[in-house]
């Protein structure tokens, strides 16, 4: 592989940014920007081990905390979203071959640094799928008017633009989209009343963050992915199929219009996707461990069931009516989601809860600009916390 793109690293504590990190590591990639939530500490240790220009830190208290741990060094420490974007704009770098920003933010928070980063014609690298669920229209308005590519890094649209490279768009048949069915596949509804935050945090296949790993639990990540999928590779909802696949090594596959079936297979590890977005069209040496279908042994498939988990229905739902919708599902999710990790309400109530706001503001589903999406979406947060007070 030529010489690899500078990364900005996005969301750099988090579990898909440290991955990150460790892929910058071993391929020897310099590492010229990080953000992180509150993490201050590990955003120190990360910002010194790569000597990089500039950090930035979501709220005013870590910033400043952040620039005392660094005044022995002339790293620049930006603030809050508008810092995370001027960042983004202001880091230069002298590789020929550019930047590569790989964003790695949680939630809705991602948008605007996707839409900063499309407009400073810095390569995306994209994992906060909410930036496509929340504001797909502009973002992918953005991308085709900056003539940048958008790089998936979730593993699932990473499988998925792999085995794009097989055939032309005109000739996809479906998109198959894989689902590990999380913790509690095979459970009635009524087996779903009695599980704990413990168990709900127990992937069995992947190590992810708190809410990306109850959004897995309930399939409320898959219909984001769902929604996700429509934006960026422009197809209709009815041509993504979700199929449960238990062992996570078949990551998605295509279907062509001959019927020909293209899937793409790893061990399940976002190095890997975030490896492919860094170096794409090219590939590089591992930084994963090789796939060994021998120890695997098997792998299965079936329908997941969207009368118990229906979230995932409600996704396909938001999507056909397009609008604000999709990002209503995604603000009261990740309120309601919330408060199921502080223990205010219980897992079963999740779905009923996130369904009822979204069903509220079915108005919503006609054509907004971005502004008013977010003003209907933060509408959704409110009605969501009340809903979640008189439980």
């Amino acid at each position: 592989m030529n010489k690899a793109p500078d990364m900005i690293v996005l969301g750099s504590t988090g579990s898909v940014g440290k991955q990150a990190i460790d892929v910058a590591q071993q391929l020897g990639i310099k590492v010229n920007a990080l953000s992180a939530n509150k993490d201050v500490e590990t955003v120190e240790s990360q910002a010194r081990q790569f000597n990089v220009k500039a950090c930035a830190m979501s709220d005013e208290s870590s910033a400043m905390d952040l620039r005392q741990r660094l005044s022995d060094t002339e790293i620049k420490v930006y603030c809050g979203s508008a810092g995370i974007c001027e960042m983004i704009a202001e880091t230069g770098t002298d590789n020929e071959n550019g930047q590569v920003v790989e964003n790695s933010i949680l939630g809705e928070a991602g948008l605007k640094p996707t839409l900063a980063t499309l407009k400073s014609k810095k390569k995306l690298a994209l994992a906060n799928k909410e930036s496509l669920v929340v504001g797909g229209e502009t973002v992918m308005k953005a991308a085709r008017e900056s003539g940048n590519e958008i790089l998936p890094v979730d593993s699932e649209h990473c499988a998925i633009f792999q085995c794009l490279r097989s055939g032309r768009h005109k000739e996809i048949k479906n998109i198959i989209l894989t689902a590990s069915g999380g913790p509690f596949f095979g459970y009635t509804t009524e087996m779903l009343r009695d599980v704990t935050l413990e168990r709900t945090l127990e992937h069995p296949t992947w190590n992810m963050g708190a809410k990306i790993t109850v959004d897995s639990a309930t399939l409320m990540n898959k219909g984001f992915e769902v929604i996700e999928a429509v934006h960026l590779f422009g197809v209709r909802p009815e041509q993504i199929k979700v199929v449960v696949h238990r062992e996570s090594i078949i990551h998605s596959a295509v279907e062509y219009i001959d019927n020909s079936v293209i899937a793409q297979m790893s061990v399940p590890d976002m190095r890997h996707c975030v490896q492919y977005a860094v170096s794409h069209p090219e590939r590089c040496e591992a930084t994963t461990e090789e796939l060994d279908l021998f120890s695997i042994g098997k792998l299965t498939f079936a329908k997941p069931d969207t009368d118990t988990f229906v979230l995932l229905k409600k996704a396909f739902e938001v999507i056909s009516y397009g609008g604000a919708l999709p990002a209503v599902l995604n603000a009261s999710n990740e309120e309601v989601v919330a408060a199921f990790l502080v223990g205010k309400i219980d897992f079963y109530q999740i779905p009923g809860i996130v369904c009822d706001v979204v069903d509220r503001f079915k108005f919503a589903s006609t054509e907004h600009d971005l502004d008013e999406i977010l003003r209907i979406a933060q509408e959704s947060r409110d009605v969501a916390n009340d809903l979640i007070s008189r439980k």
